[in-house]
């Protein structure tokens, strides 16, 4: 067995295409491997990353490359995991990110698994970070890439630690998609001008009130919009059309801007609110996953972000049993349930993180 075998998540585009080539270049034995995910009942091909066109766009660049590729059937499970977490946390009046979902259980869960039965000693996708060795916390780390705006760490906090080890990220060093896309057409890729995909994969219109009223199982009622204080200015159409910092189309007029500032699912109410009130410094967390540390209980000075395109902000973490409390220096803006909360120190290296409670 070589030991440097390597099995690359191949979605089909650029990223992952040209992975496989920075692999070879390194000396690894590159594996190729798609994941069949989502298929809807209707039978539609939907799926924008991992679904017919994918599968056979990644098996062409396989075949040029002269390496060999798999395709894994993990429908059932990322239905459960992604598409019916999404769907149940929308009932709940919670906003969701299936990214991560997908990269816990599918793309470092059962693709893992694959690895170790195809006798690979890592695994790889194109995804835009670093790992390295930190002898600071003397382990692997998972660390921002050089490019803060292309940093995909965000939706890696739930990677287990003891695996970060066994991952390669070849564009790591890569800041520029027009770099990537040069070594494609170098390469005489037939990927090298394919667009990226930038919403759901399994909502490729991005219309996600279209999808839940078509597979959710709860019915959308119409409810009261409502201040802070209780006041009645209007009705709305059901939660899932609505989210935390909505300003637009929220329905109602009113002497001054309103935004969208809580989903209130027991009351079925919209809570709207002015600017500041969007404003808090404080949240908490739950379902947390450590990398970098293991809490010992006492505070954690740290970087924290809410969401992907938030900037980090110092913050202090405080451990309350099986969840966290999190305080920053400065109110954030927006802070949204069921969303997640990622940790960083100084040096950009992820010590954990969890979900917006």
């Amino acid at each position: 067995m070589s030991k440097k075998r390597v099995l690359l998540g191949m979605s089909g585009g650029v990223d992952s295409s040209v992975s496989a080539i920075l692999l070879q270049k390194q000396g690894y034995e590159v594996i190729g491997c798609t994941m069949e995910l989502w298929k809807p009942e209707d039978g539609k091909e939907e799926s924008t990353c991992c679904g017919n066109t994918a599968i056979y766009d990644a098996k062409r660049v396989c075949d040029l490359l002269g390496i060999p590729h798999y395709t894994i059937n993990c429908k059932s499970e990322f239905k459960e995991k992604v598409v019916d977490n999404f769907i149940q946390e929308y009932e709940k009046a919670r906003t969701p990110n299936p990214c991560i979902e997908c990269n816990k259980y599918l793309k470092f869960g059962s693709f893992y698994q694959k690895a170790k039965e195809l006798e690979c000693n890592y695994i790889a996708t194109g995804h835009y970070a670093s790992i390295e060795f930190s002898k600071n916390y003397n382990q692997y780390v998972l660390k921002k890439c050089k490019e803060e705006k292309k940093d995909q760490t965000y939706f890696l906090y739930t990677i287990p630690k003891e695996i970060l080890g066994n991952i390669i990220f070849p564009l790591q060093n890569y800041t520029n998609k027009e770099e990537i896309r040069k070594i494609a057409l170098e390469n005489n890729l037939n990927v090298a001008h394919k667009k990226d995909s930038q919403e759901i994969c399994f909502i490729p219109d991005n219309d996600y009130q279209s999808f839940l009223k078509k597979y959710g199982k709860s019915k959308q009622s119409v409810g009261n919009i409502v201040l802070k204080n209780g006041k009645i200015l209007g009705k709305h159409k059901g939660l899932i059309n609505y989210t935390i910092g909505q300003r637009k189309g929220i329905g109602i007029s009113y002497p001054e801007p309103l935004y969208v500032i809580e989903l209130n699912k027991q009351k079925n109410e919209v809570i709207v609110g002015t600017k500041e009130q969007l404003y808090t410094n404080k949240l908490y967390a739950k379902d947390l996953n450590w990398q970098a540390i293991e809490p010992k209980g006492e505070p954690i000075e740290c970087m924290a972000k809410i969401r992907y395109r938030a900037k980090t902000a110092k913050a202090t973490i405080y451990i309350e049993k099986d969840r966290a409390k999190v305080i920053f220096d400065t109110n954030q803006r927006a802070i949204t349930k069921g969303q997640s909360i990622v940790f960083y120190d100084n040096e950009g290296i992820v010590l954990g993180g969890g979900k917006i409670l």
